[in-house]
Order: C-alpha cells, then structure tokens, then sequence
C-alpha cells in the first residue's frame, strides 16, 4: 500500500509540483493529513497558532496516477478515514456568517477519544457538560490539479478544492476531472463533524488518514454517460458539487449539470427529467464561507439504476 506523509503538503493545486507518489489505477493509497490551520493551533491560550506562516488548508499530495490523462475521470473510492484524538474549533472577526460577533479570534481544543466504532455505537465528542455529539468525518480539500493556473488550497471549483462537502466520508465515491497527466491528487481539511454551511468559518478541524483506492475511467468506461465533476456517490444519493461566486449561480450549476446527467443515465427529453428533478432532487449549501460558495444537488440512484444504469 502506498503512503504519502503529511510532509508532503501544499497551499495550492497546481500542476507544476513534483508528485510525492505514483501509483497504478485501481491501487490503494493512505494520505496523512494536517489540519486546516496546519497543526499550528495546539492551545486555547494561542488561538493564532505556534507557526509564523502556517499553510492555509493544506493538502497532502500530490499523487500521480498512472495512465489518467486530460479528458479521464479519476474515481476516488474512500474506504476509510481515521482522525487524531484532538480537533480545534476558532471563531473569526473578519470571515464567517458571525463574524461581527467577535472582535478578536478565539480557539477551542475537543478531545476526540473514541473515535472508532465500537460495539455498533458510532464515535463521539462532548460538546460540553451535557451535549455529546456523534462524529462523521469527512474531507474538507479534495481535488485534482487544474488545467491552468494554479488555485489555493482556500477555493473550490471544477477541480474540486476545497469544496467542504460534508457528504465526503468513509464508503463514498467521489468523480474528478483529470485535467493534467496523472491528475495529481490530493486532500486535506478534514473534519471530524460539520454541518452544512460551516456557518462560524471551521468545523471540528482536524488531522488524520484517509485510505483510497483511486482508478481511472476512460470515454469507453462511462457508456456514453459523461459524469459531471465533481460527482458523488454517497449513501443511495448521486450528487453534483459546484461552486461559484454565489449561491444562487452555484445553485444553477449544480442543478442543470445533474439534470443533464438524468436525461443521459434515464433517457429521457428535457422535460421528464426535469419533473424528475423537480419531484425527487434535494438541493443543499456545502459552504458559504470560502471565496467560491458551493452546492451540490442529490438525486436517488435507485432511481436511474431502475432505466437500468449503472455507474461506473
């Protein structure tokens, strides 16, 4: 199995940097990750954190997979992500939805003890005295390297980035576009809870691995049905991932790629799949937090599965 350590990390997708690992389609990969805050915020005493330049949001990476080319699809398979026995919250005076509800930045360090599934019971955190809260972690950064410049480790887009999807978790399958040879993929920015929105400007930050198994998918393999990336395929539910510099014009994205991808996988015309849509599609805000809101649109794939298509 291939590991790639979180020595190995960067404040931006782009595809000028030399990969940290190469691996065959359909290998097992573990990315060790850093937090949001570049494991600098170890104290509630020191909210600003104990680096003098911590990376913003790194990611570990990149991996170069063989025979991805421009055009592929890389189909990233998450089959485990274990966090560390610690997370940080902060609130923020200048980002955020509350942001002008404080005038100086504040840290919160939770203990992440049990943190496996024991007994069928899933892990846990105190919130505080009397509030235990169920963890489901999941990865904040995630993406392929862009066909053109670079974009920070802060900003989602067609790449994927960093899309805080909290739909990102252990069993899921994310689509991404290959855009450069290799595609050169990383991750980081997990979280161990976080509700869609990430309303205060964090969630449960934290560190951890993430296991993979990363494969690439040719014109041939999709059937004539293009994915439209990012794509996800969490827990019964496909769902289109787009970010803009709004909502509403996220919004749109998200639904008319995912429209265009039931008209495909279902075969039908314009309209049945937009009653589809209509009658069956659930709309959610990933995050409104970044410099590119995102929004993904979920569709049941029982149903398309039921016109007989089956995803790759």
């Amino acid at each position: 199995m291939i590991f790639i350590g979180k020595e190995n990390v960067s404040g931006i997708l782009d595809k000028g940097i030399k990969a940290a690992a190469v691996c065959e389609s359909g290998e097992t990969v573990v990315f060790e990750t850093r937090d949001c805050y570049d494991d600098a915020v170890v104290s509630e005493e020191r909210p600003l954190g104990d680096k003098d330049n911590p990376i913003e949001n790194p990611a570990t990476g990149p991996l170069y997979v063989k025979d991805a080319l421009p055009g592929d699809v890389l189909k990233v398979e998450i089959l485990d992500i274990q966090v560390r026995n610690w997370g940080v919250m902060r609130s923020s005076a200048s980002c955020g939805v509350f942001h002008e509800d404080f005038s100086e930045r504040t840290a919160r360090i939770f203990q992440l003890e049990n943190r496996e599934l024991k007994d069928g019971k899933p892990a846990e955190v105190w919130f505080d005295d009397t509030l235990k809260l169920q963890l489901d972690p999941m990865i904040g950064v995630i993406g392929t390297a862009p066909a053109g410049d670079g974009i920070t480790t802060d900003t989602p887009n067609s790449h994927g980035g960093n899309m805080d999807c909290r739909k990102i978790v252990t069993g899921t399958t994310l689509y991404l576009p290959v855009n450069v040879e290799g595609a050169l993929l990383s991750m980081g920015d997990l979280h161990a809870l976080m509700g869609d929105g990430e309303v205060l400007i964090c969630g449960l930050e934290t560190g951890g691995n993430v296991t993979v198994r990363v494969s690439v998918l040719k014109e041939s393999g999709l059937k004539g049905v293009r994915i439209p990336t990012p794509f996800l395929n969490c827990r019964g539910d496909v769902m289109t991932i787009q970010s803009a510099g709004t909502l509403d014009e996220a919004g749109e994205m998200a639904a008319k790629a995912m429209k265009e991808f039931v008209k495909a996988a279902a075969k039908k015309d314009d309209l049945e799949a937009g009653m589809l849509m209509s009658l069956l599609s659930n709309m959610a805000v990933c995050q409104v937090v970044d410099p590119l809101k995102t929004v993904r649109m979920e569709f049941p794939l029982k149903v398309l599965e039921a016109y007989g298509y089956v995803l790759p």
